[in-house]
């Protein structure tokens, strides 16, 4: 049976509700506010408190942009499919009682556990609801479809920004937590050893591919730390160092010259870091 729209196979009540916490404002969090939520049962309960008021709104928001889209996107079974798992994760959310202690909380981060899981696939079919896009108006020039891919980079901005927090809550609730690390945070992180991790791995990936990889040398303090999350820096190292071993390999392949190394640079400022390959 095909999936309908949400105004039409759901009571008003819930539709309403949906769009009554969609319009609310959304709070922005710092990795500092992020922080603070360790340490103690006390601040345990607050973050379950702030997650759980938090997420309806940002996940309602979702719904309402996903029950909305340009050329007939809505209407794709995968994208209705990623609908309705954000809709089941607002009713779950909604339907959860006051946190009021410290049973609360930890049934509470078991039912964000899960709700995690249950988005684990979003990408992807996402990916496939715009393929069933494709294949049924091959018309479109989709590189000129300004607003499907300002909606995914919207979309899936804020896909990072839930699973952050679910992720940081959860985590924190880790009884072995690492030295220095406060959930998903290392306080202490070095860029210098998180970037020669990633280029590692993205070497390793160019090896298998073409059976050679192009030299990474780094450039910077090793002494250089800041709180940050280490498997987000390592994605965005690992596919910044990927795309450039692959440009490289494929420019001097069939060259007499060696392959030159990639050179990557972390700068730290007074208040930022700069890392440039």
């Amino acid at each position: 049976m095909a999936k309908k729209k949400l105004s039409d196979s759901l009571v008003k009540e819930l539709a309403e509700e949906v769009k009554e916490w969609g319009s609310m404002k959304q709070t922005g969090v710092s990795l500092k506010h992020m922080m603070n939520f360790g340490g103690s049962s006390k601040n345990l309960l607050i973050s379950a408190q702030f997650v759980h008021k938090e997420l309806p709104i940002r996940i309602a928001r979702r719904v309402i942009e996903l029950e909305n889209l340009p050329y007939g996107l809505s209407s794709k079974n995968a994208v209705l499919q990623v609908r309705d798992w954000y809709l089941d994760s607002f009713r779950d959310l909604r339907s959860y009682p006051e946190i009021k202690d410290k049973n609360d909380d930890l049934k509470f981060t078991q039912m964000v556990k899960m709700i995690k899981v249950r988005h684990n696939n979003v990408v992807p079919m996402m990916a496939l609801g715009v393929k069933q896009l494709k294949k049924e108006r091959p018309q479109f020039d989709y590189k000129d479809l300004k607003e499907v891919h300002q909606f995914l980079d919207r979309f899936y901005l804020s896909r990072i920004g839930i699973r952050m927090l679910i992720g940081q809550h959860v985590a924190l609730h880790d009884p072995n937590p690492l030295p220095n690390c406060v959930g998903y945070i290392h306080t202490k992180m070095s860029p210098l050893e998180v970037v020669r991790d990633a280029s590692e791995d993205a070497r390793s990936i160019c090896l298998r591919e073409y059976g050679s990889a192009p030299e990474v040398n780094i450039y910077g303090d090793p002494n250089l730390t800041f709180p940050y999350v280490p498997s987000h820096l390592h994605m965005m190292v690992f596919e910044l160092v990927k795309n450039s071993a692959r440009a490289v390999q494929e420019r001097f392949m069939d060259s007499d010259d060696d392959a030159p190394p990639i050179r990557i640079i972390v700068a730290g400022g007074l208040e930022d870091v700069t890392i440039k390959a």
